[in-house]
């Protein structure tokens, strides 16, 4: 079940992204740390009722932010569609022990039926240039990467850029 996030569900997902975060730095992949994901942009995210939660038996085993805010950093990528009317994908998590069960997948195919009942035109992403297996999953969703960008708090390599036309 994919449901909005509660602010008294935060404790919990910042468990999740704590536990992505070390998997990842025990992989070499360091596009998570102490600044990012933060509990702020949690609530943010909340506010905006654009983070959403993949629970099995009321246990949350995975989450995504669907957006209609572009962040300042995509402005100079040069994407495939007009800014206008696009959808973005952030924080894409699914716990280490539920990884490789198809949770992913559930959330991206959520998001992207959210974004064509929503009418958009496009879904934008970013991914660590550090993460192969995620630029992978995107580039066999369909999404083509177009540009990146840097996160200078969260690692010193370039973030890719993707997109998914919807029309």
């Amino acid at each position: 079940m994919i449901v909005p996030a509660k602010i008294s569900e935060i404790p919990e997902i910042l468990s999740l992204t704590k536990a992505c975060a070390q998997f990842m730095i025990s992989k070499g992949i360091f596009q998570w740390n102490e600044h990012y994901p933060s509990q702020s942009a949690f609530e943010r995210d909340i506010d905006r009722n654009e983070l959403y939660l993949l629970k099995v038996e009321s246990r949350i085993l995975g989450i995504v932010v669907i957006s209609t805010f572009m962040d300042e950093e995509y402005i100079p990528v040069n994407w495939l569609s007009p800014n206008s009317n696009n959808l973005y994908i952030h924080r894409l998590a699914v716990h280490p022990d539920f990884q490789r069960k198809g949770y992913a997948i559930q959330l991206m195919d959520y998001a992207e039926a959210f974004a064509k009942a929503q009418k958009a035109i496009s879904i934008r992403l970013d991914t660590f240039s550090q993460n192969p297996r995620n630029q992978k999953f995107y580039t066999a969703r369909g999404y083509q990467k177009v540009g990146d960008i840097a996160y200078p708090k969260q690692s010193k390599y370039p973030f890719y850029c993707y997109e998914l036309l919807l029309t």
